[in-house]
């Protein structure tokens, strides 16, 4: 397994994974907000960033969006990780530690103190692996819908 940022050329098989994702989540997905994603990961001006894990035959068989963002109660930069996806064939091959191995690195470069997280509460495979990498945190998430 290869750990990489993803280059313009990955865009197609970025965007399978990424799809994939969507429908994971239940969530709509189209061309337009692919292309904004897109776009946000090669601004220089955005901390959106993604990397890309590849298989021995270089296929891009899992993806990893994170950005950098402010804790004002540490005055402090943290990580977030908005999104992980590995393509189904690829799951149980190390693919998931080997983006977590290369988020902390880069955590560690930055001097984030932790990389923060959400995940559906019924996504119990992904769980199990989280909670062998990390702990949990007292704190509920609210999300208001803006009109």
């Amino acid at each position: 397994m290869n750990v990489e940022k993803l280059e313009l050329s990955d865009r197609k098989a970025w965007q399978a994974l990424y799809q994939g994702y969507a429908d994971f989540y239940r969530m709509p997905m189209n061309e337009d907000i692919l292309n904004s994603i897109w776009s946000w990961i090669f601004d220089e001006k955005i901390e959106f960033y993604a990397i890309g894990v590849k298989d021995a035959n270089d296929r891009l068989v899992g993806i990893m969006h994170y950005r950098q963002m402010p804790s004002p109660i540490r005055g402090k930069m943290v990580g977030f990780l908005d999104d992980l996806y590995v393509h189904p064939d690829a799951r149980g091959s190390g693919a998931v530690q080997a983006l977590f191995r290369e988020l902390k690195s880069i955590a560690n470069d930055r001097n984030w103190p932790f990389i923060r997280w959400i995940t559906a509460a019924d996504n119990h495979r992904a769980r199990a692996l989280y909670d062998k990498i990390s702990s949990t945190i007292d704190f509920v998430t609210y999300q208001m819908p803006i009109d």
